[in-house]
């Protein structure tokens, strides 16, 4: 395997994508070039901010993490003090995700950041998973889950929760001249309550997922329906992203440029030998190889109601990573269940689940830089009335 690029050869590779094309293309272009989304972090603004208890629970819950950013959840407001959660099956992942797992695990981390949301205004949730029965095969348009708000003064308030704000992906390089500590590592952990939490920054071994992870994103890009999959869900641009606050964003402006200048599109994306797919690689490389501790989580077995609780923790994780200041990168690709993966999928049991088990979650941890809010759906998007 190549070494990663060094800061030096990513600004080559910027070179390399036509300086002077994107200086001839944005030539008068101003604040065209530096434009942000106007709408689509509104969302993280406007969350806790609603007069009815559901609807301010459900304002924080619609920013917990989800795979690709696909936020494919609906609640049901019909039923009076009752949240009816249900997936958006027009926002699953078939190929990348063809049994669904992922989306559950989202479905989560949604719930228990509405049930921390709700315990902030003392109320509890009685809730129930699958209500109607669960498909092992996939999710539809059953009820994922039923959640019962009922006043109760005494319900704990959960500390992580004034982390939400300030939760982010970091997907950016990690300073790897700052280690993450073991001590770190376990306060990490501990904010799991039902899954089982590993993790390491054991040099060897953290060399050894580094080289993993950049292998299974190699294979995904690899392969031609699930690279597909992403970029048919890239966001390129501020107006983009405003138009569909989802999906895989590309803001700022670098991708401004790249954007107007034509030399970054969903269409050369697709293919293996353009600049933007090589380019794609490069950076990537880069990030994964400057993880500096990961972290991963077992599950007994991979049912739905462990897949759910599997999101629970996560949720936990996340905030109580940013409590500690530490950035966190979910690294999806090996443990996804599609055929090419098979190989890696089988190593990484192996490896982190020898005594049995799933392998639910997996990220790389480190010290980066600050990061804006991934992109939102405005809570009335998501309210629906069967």
């Amino acid at each position: 395997m190549s070494l990663p690029p060094t800061p030096l050869s990513r600004r080559k590779t910027l070179a390399m994508i036509g300086g002077g094309a994107i200086l001839a293309a944005t030539a008068g272009a101003g604040l065209a070039v530096t434009r942000t989304p106007r709408t689509a972090h509104l969302p993280w603004l406007n969350a806790g901010t609603y007069d009815e208890p559901r609807r301010r629970a459900l304002s924080w819950a619609l920013l917990a993490p989800n795979p690709h950013n696909r936020q494919p959840w609906l609640a049901d407001l019909s039923t009076e003090g009752e949240v009816t959660l249900y997936v958006d099956t027009a926002r699953l992942l078939p190929h990348t995700d063809p049994y669904n797992r992922q989306i559950t695990i989202g479905l989560g981390c949604f719930l228990e950041l509405m049930r921390m949301a709700a315990a902030e205004d003392g109320f509890r949730l009685d809730l129930a998973l699958f209500p109607e029965g669960d498909d092992p095969a996939g999710l539809d348009g059953s009820p994922v889950a039923r959640a019962v708000f009922a006043a109760d003064p005494a319900v704990d308030r959960d500390p992580l929760f004034a982390q939400v704000p300030y939760r982010r992906t970091l997907k950016e390089p990690y300073d790897t001249a700052r280690p993450v500590t073991a001590d770190t590592l376990a306060q990490i952990a501990a904010a799991a309550r039902a899954t089982r939490i590993a993790s390491t920054n054991d040099p060897a071994l953290v060399q050894v997922m580094r080289d993993i992870s950049t292998e299974a994103f190699e294979i995904e890009f690899a392969t031609h329906r699930t690279l597909k999959e992403s970029v048919d869900l890239f966001r390129i641009g501020a107006r983009e992203v405003d138009a569909n606050p989802d999906g895989i964003d590309f803001t700022g402006p670098m991708f401004e440029s790249l954007r107007m200048s034509r030399l970054f599109t969903r269409e050369a994306s697709l293919d293996p030998g353009s600049i933007p797919s090589r380019t794609a690689i490069d950076l990537v490389t880069e990030n994964m190889q400057t993880g500096m501790a990961h972290l991963w989580q077992v599950t007994p077995g991979n049912s739905r109601y462990e897949q759910i609780v599997a999101g629970q923790d996560w949720l936990r994780l996340n905030l109580a990573a940013t409590a500690v200041g530490v950035g966190l990168q979910p690294l999806s690709q090996a443990l996804q269940e599609f055929p090419e993966m098979s190989k890696l999928y089988t190593q990484v049991h192996e490896m982190l689940a020898p005594g049995g088990g799933t392998v639910q979650m997996l990220a790389r941890l480190g010290y980066g830089p600050t990061v804006p809010p991934s992109p939102r759906w405005p809570l009335d998007a998501k309210i629906v009335e069967t």
